[in-house]
């Protein structure tokens, strides 16, 4: 395990560095695994020690019509918003790659700028700017917000895709007789389709996970399921919310272990 020159000080630094990065991590992770728990209590308060045990919260969740609706919102939104932005963020990370001109970097700025703007900037700006045109209150605004938020992150992993790109197939492919457009899909998308769905899941995430711009955008019949778990922290709390954030936990769980596959794949 250790090279035949390790000290003694060596295998200390070794052991105590994996030591800090398990409690930091624990760290990070016990704030959330302790409202999994609470899911499961037949109190109606979130508090420990646990009374007793019981599925009527999630039973509550689901028979729930306001939890339903905001459900089917996120459902409908996330799913739209990720693949509009899967779209944008892909073919502009091929142009960028296969293209230098003047200001790329500011153009390639501009792009991610969604990623590090303060996301309350963008929801007040966004909803003044939608105000003008019709498009508050609707899933159409919504949905072109949260793509314009997931599609950096597209943009990013494709990028990073391509780096290692063969340009000598795209050659190969057009000296073949293949035109551009059957080339990019059956050339270039397939090599890149990992960093392209690794792209999507990020903006899924995104999309599925975003509250701040949802309250300036969004109206009552677009309350998306962050919002609405906004909503009853503020308004009337109790362990639906637990349940809520336990199957989002599973969720979100399940998407990482699927983009950690994908990379597995690649590499």
């Amino acid at each position: 395990m250790f090279p035949a020159y390790a000290t003694l000080a060596d295998k200390a630094g070794w052991y105590a560095l994996r030591g800090i990065g398990v409690l930091v991590l624990l760290f990070l992770l016990l704030p959330i695994l302790v409202m999994v728990p609470l899911s499961f209590s037949d109190s109606s308060f979130l508090s420990y020690p646990i009374p007793g045990w019981s599925l009527q919260w999630y039973h509550n969740l689901f028979n729930s019509e306001e939890w339903g609706r905001a459900t089917r919102n996120s459902f409908i939104v996330a799913p739209s918003a990720t693949v509009l932005a899967t779209v944008l963020g892909t073919l502009a990370a091929v142009g960028l790659a296969r293209v230098n001109f003047f200001g790329k970097g500011l153009l390639m700025s501009v792009l991610i700028a969604p990623m590090v703007v303060p996301v309350v900037v963008v929801g007040v700006s966004t909803y003044l700017f939608f105000a003008k045109i019709g498009l508050n209150d609707t899933y159409t605004g919504l949905i072109l917000v949260h793509a314009a938020l997931g599609a950096p992150f597209v943009l990013t992993t494709v990028l990073a895709t391509l780096q290692g790109f063969n340009e000598n197939l795209i050659r190969a492919s057009l000296s073949l007789g293949a035109g551009h457009i059957a080339t990019f899909f059956r050339v270039t998308l397939p090599i890149i389709a990992p960093g392209v769905i690794s792209g999507a899941l990020f903006a899924f995430a995104t999309s599925f996970d975003e509250v701040v711009v949802t309250l300036f955008i969004a109206g009552p019949t677009q309350v998306t399921l962050p919002r609405q778990m906004f909503t009853g922290i503020r308004e009337n709390i109790n362990p639906t919310i637990a349940a809520v954030a336990t199957l989002l936990i599973i969720f979100t769980t399940a998407l990482m272990l699927g983009l950690e596959w994908l990379r597995g794949r690649r590499h």
